[in-house]
């Protein structure tokens, strides 16, 4: 789908004319979303399938299931969120009366990320469509089977005169950000943050940025180290380690470091076999290029466990341990 001025000055109206602010419309919209997540799970499990090879039980618990359970706390809750604060006045204004009352910004453009997919790109929407926003919606060109799925099979479900599916590649994304958004919501890099920032700038308009972060791991002799094992492996390796919050690196007391050593390779064969290329439950690094990324990490430090390949995509396990001179860091 293209995006033109007359698509952006069309959903503008459609805001302006005020269809979205009732309760009911909002919460029509996202009964919709539930629905498009329950009635197409199994179409959505495919596509997210072809992007990452992600395993179905994966893609339930971090995209539909958990996109789902927060419908139902905005449900729950949104009639109360828009209800009118009372707020305290000051003396010299009494017998006067104040209230917070909570309107909706307007046009929001949701930027979603590779990674995952499906929720990057809806639980924006899911705040933006509660908020009585009109929304345009722009998956990862990275990600095309969940795109393409998102943009044919959505809009059935939702108001199509307040929710756009477009796709396009980099330079379609920093076309549209030349158009004036009331919100953008931006999940990515740094550097392509920036780009969005930059444009938001322009407009004087407000932005939430999700980007990379740094996430470390302190184990201490004190810690049940199996436990300790089992749940860094499980969160690094979800998703093949494409998690902005998985566990970059640990800080290791130095008495335990082989024992955990051990108890991470224990547990990353229980999860995903002798042969994680054989296992059915991991994933696949998005593209070829992210995979060279991560193959050149492997010339940093001492490989202790995994790095197997075949052909672009990473089939086992990348830079597992790295140990430095004076604190146990892999």
């Amino acid at each position: 789908m293209t995006y033109d001025a007359s698509t952006h000055a069309g959903l503008q109206r459609y805001f302006d004319s005020g269809q979205t602010r009732p309760l009911e419309w909002r919460r029509a919209q996202l009964r919709g979303l539930e629905a498009f997540l329950r009635e197409r799970e199994h179409e959505i499990a495919a596509a997210v399938h072809a992007d990452l090879r992600k395993p179905v039980a994966e893609t339930w618990l971090t995209e539909t299931a958990w996109l789902r359970s927060e419908i139902r706390y905005v449900l729950k809750h949104l009639r109360r969120w828009m209800r009118p604060k009372k707020v305290g006045v000051p003396l010299h204004y009494q017998p006067a009366r104040a209230f917070v009352e909570r309107d909706p910004l307007g046009l929001v453009l949701i930027i979603g990320a590779w990674n995952y997919p499906l929720q990057l790109c809806l639980a924006p929407l899911i705040g933006a469509l509660a908020g009585g926003n009109v929304s345009v919606v722009k998956p990862s060109e990275m990600a095309p089977a969940t795109s393409a799925l998102l943009a044919s099979e959505l809009a059935p479900y939702v108001d199509p005169e307040a929710v756009r599916v477009v796709e396009g590649d980099a330079a379609f994304t920093t076309r549209l950000l030349e158009h004036r958004f009331d919100y953008l919501f931006f999940t990515g890099s740094r550097w392509k943050g920036r780009e969005v920032m930059q444009s938001a700038a322009r407009h004087l308009t407000p932005v939430t940025l999700e980007l990379g972060g740094k996430s470390p791991v302190i184990v201490t002799a004190k810690a049940d180290l199996r436990l300790a094992a089992r749940r860094i492996a499980w969160a690094k390796f979800l998703n093949a380690g494409q998690t902005c919050v998985a566990p970059d690196y640990l800080l290791v007391q130095e008495g335990v470091k082989e024992s955990l050593h051990g108890l991470m390779k224990e547990a990353l064969r229980l999860y995903y076999g002798a042969d994680p290329e054989a296992s059915a439950d991991y994933g696949r690094i998005v593209d070829a290029r992210n995979f060279q990324r991560l193959e050149a990490l492997l010339r940093e430090g001492k490989l202790v466990e995994g790095a197997a390949r075949t052909g672009k995509r990473v089939i086992s396990l990348r830079r597992f341990f790295m140990t430095f001179r004076r604190i146990p860091i892999f």
